[in-house]
């Protein structure tokens, strides 16, 4: 089994920036892609950015050019750097942990709000 924790959310102003981070414990050598959803008040969650095990990131084209995604081995975390927040990016931001096709697990979440 993976256990994740986030940290990183709370309120900016819009064009601010935050940093996510999702710390992995246990089986992480099982892990074959670190993702990071999100779920807008009322919305169905999404996929907004993924980075596959070596090392290729992709986005959802809402969040291209805005948020980057990295990760350091070493301490097992990942980090999601969003800057120019908006409004449209408040939600609570959860971090996958992809094991398989038929097994992941996900992070406890965190609240990131957009508001001047």
């Amino acid at each position: 089994q993976v256990q994740l924790v986030e940290y990183g959310g709370g309120t900016v102003q819009p064009g601010g920036s935050l940093r996510l981070s999702c710390t992995a414990s246990g089986s992480v050598l099982s892990i074959r892609a670190t993702n990071w959803y999100r779920q807008p008040p009322g919305k169905p969650r999404e996929l907004v950015a993924s980075i596959s095990l070596r090392g290729v990131t992709d986005y959802a084209d809402s969040v291209k050019g805005r948020f980057t995604l990295s990760r350091d081995r070493a301490k097992n975390t990942a980090y999601l750097q969003m800057n120019s927040l908006k409004p449209d990016d408040t939600a609570v931001y959860y971090c996958y942990a992809d094991v398989s096709d038929f097994e992941g697990y996900w992070g406890q979440g965190t609240q990131v709000t957009i508001s001047s």
